[in-house]
């Protein structure tokens, strides 16, 4: 695991940090990188929490996420089967790969979005503030689990810290970003992303809100929008009566399911 620490550090050439997330409980917490901190981190990992991976500097680095071994062929390697200039890829499940890009400039966000929907990434990973999974621990997500009860190993398939990605300056329109309105609370602002919270039902109104929340923020959603569409769309609030321990409760709501979102 040292070895690969040293991999890892040398192609993320400002250093990285690590992060323990515990999606029940909607926390992410950050450890240094540091060979000390490896039991610490297998021992978390072992109890069902994910550890994720962050460059310090974020600026120059591009993580395409959900890549197939369709679209690693396409994008990633060369006409002979070499692979790209400055690319990190993690097998994160049997199959489903991340892709970390070392570019030769930074690339502000609105550019790195135009890239990553050319590089056919997962959509819903926005790359402000993105983590990546990081290799050598176990993805813990429930539906990766075999018949045996194991979990597969994020394995590190290729890592190139000798070259850069050369990035051309698009001349292409980039993807406007949408601000969602900070309206007062009347007429139906909610409906501007076209979701509803019915369609999120887990048969629990805490369960209904969280995912709701999430999809809201996967959509651009910042907090009080979130937060204005909960307290349209949800009718009963028994368990939560009285202001103070609703905004408690909303805010309590919305900060994990950022967090889950950032880091998943």
């Amino acid at each position: 695991m040292e070895k690969l620490f040293e991999k890892l550090r040398r192609f993320f050439h400002d250093g990285f940090h690590l992060a323990v997330l515990d999606l029940e409980a909607g926390a992410r917490w950050i450890i240094a990188s540091k060979p000390s901190n490896i039991p610490y981190l297998k021992a978390e990992n072992a109890q069902g929490r994910h550890i994720l991976i962050q460059p310090r500097s974020q600026a120059c680095y591009l993580l395409v996420d959900d890549v197939s071994p369709d679209i690693l062929l396409l994008h990633h390697k060369l006409s002979n089967g070499a692979w790209k200039p400055g690319r990190m890829v993690v097998e994160t499940s049997p199959d489903n790969y991340q892709v970390w890009i070392h570019a030769h400039r930074a690339l502000p966000l609105d550019e790195k979005r135009y890239w990553l929907k050319r590089l056919k990434s997962d959509p819903g990973a926005d790359p402000s503030n993105r983590w990546g999974r990081s290799p050598g621990f176990r993805n813990r997500k429930k539906k990766h689990r075999d018949a045996f009860g194991k979990y597969p190993l994020a394995k590190l398939i290729w890592i190139d810290w000798k070259r850069n990605a050369h990035i051309p300056k698009t001349t292409q329109p980039l993807p406007i970003r949408t601000y969602l309105s900070p309206q007062p609370l009347e007429g139906g602002v909610c409906h501007a992303i076209n979701i509803f919270r019915h369609q999120y039902e887990r048969g629990n109104e805490s369960a209904t809100d969280f995912a709701y929340a999430m999809a809201l923020i996967r959509r651009g959603g910042d907090d009080n929008y979130v937060r204005r569409c909960l307290l349209m769309e949800r009718t009963d609030w028994s368990h939560h009566d009285g202001p103070k321990r609703k905004d408690a409760y909303l805010k309590r709501s919305i900060q994990r399911a950022r967090c889950v979102v950032e880091s998943t």
